[in-house]
């Protein structure tokens, strides 16, 4: 596939008409028709169905939309990367899960993006599964580990702060009276659970054989949405602290675990690929400053 052709593929999902997307790339409306026939044959399948007054993506052509957004996303990253050898300069490409205890990367960030005005960076969020599968494609440079995994593959760096859990609730909830909550005031009462937990099974070690007569309702891969319902009163949730917004005008209280219970971060990256020189002054830099 041309990458330039892939170009013209996303302008033309974007704007959902060919004439639009022909006077945004300056390309006549037949060549650019033509285009877009040439690689649905050349992939042998429809990439839209085509209306009166709009084009609408068929299943494979969202499914190439996806994959062409990364590859140029690649491929515009690369070719910065190779030309801007006269500055510090790049972009910085971290995924992670949500959590606050990342105040060592921020903070390192901060410093670089002071010091070289021409770094950028975007920010990926997501579960360990998400992060893991944009690293290994090249998506990402650096991923944040939360939790104990298997990661041999992998070069890490353990990093010193570490996620609280506990239970978030409604304020008026019974359990809100209490400092901390242990596993037996669980039981029987509707929980929400963040998915990667419920996976690595961490709730069956710490509520010491309790664990049966809790009532998972379900589970969330980001906290938002959850908070949402636990403020109409539906259950509570197992999560980190500082997720929600528990300050105090909220109608949320969060309470820890008893016995406490913590999760690492881990940032790693591919032992695969050299990294760019932007990612290579991020790791020193923020080794460093961990070893302050």
């Amino acid at each position: 596939m041309d990458v330039r052709v892939l170009r013209y593929f996303i302008v033309i999902a974007q704007e959902e008409n060919i004439s639009h997307a022909a006077a945004i790339l300056h390309v006549s409306q037949p060549a650019l028709s033509r285009q877009i026939a040439d690689l649905e044959t050349s992939l042998g399948t429809k990439l839209f169905i085509r209306g009166k007054r709009h084009l609408q993506l068929t299943q494979d052509g969202y499914y190439l939309l996806e994959r062409a957004q990364e590859i140029i996303g690649l491929v515009d990253k690369t070719t910065y990367n190779l030309q801007k050898q006269d500055v510090i300069s790049g972009t910085l490409d971290i995924g992670a899960g949500e959590s606050t205890s990342l105040s060592g990367v921020m903070e390192t960030i901060k410093q670089l993006i002071h010091k070289y005005p021409d770094i950028h960076v975007n920010f990926h969020s997501g579960d360990s599964e998400t992060i893991q599968a944009e690293l290994n494609s090249g998506i990402l440079e650096f991923g944040i580990i939360m939790g104990h995994k298997q990661l041999d593959n992998y070069n890490k760096l353990e990093l010193p702060e570490r996620n609280h859990w506990g239970v978030v609730m409604r304020a008026d909830e019974q359990l809100a009276t209490r400092k901390r909550i242990q596993p037996s005031d669980l039981i029987g009462r509707p929980l929400l659970s963040s998915r990667q937990a419920t996976q690595r099974k961490i709730f069956q070690t710490w509520s010491n054989g309790l664990f049966d007569q809790f009532n998972i309702i379900g589970t969330y891969n980001l906290f938002f949405n959850a908070g949402l319902l636990i403020k109409t009163g539906a259950c509570m949730a197992l999560t980190y602290e500082n997720l929600a917004d528990t300050s105090e005008n909220s109608d949320l209280v969060f309470r820890p675990l008893e016995p406490e219970l913590t999760d690492p971060n881990t940032l790693i990256w591919s032992k695969n690929r050299n990294l760019p020189e932007v990612d290579k002054l991020f790791l020193e830099t923020l080794q460093k400053n961990i070893d302050i």
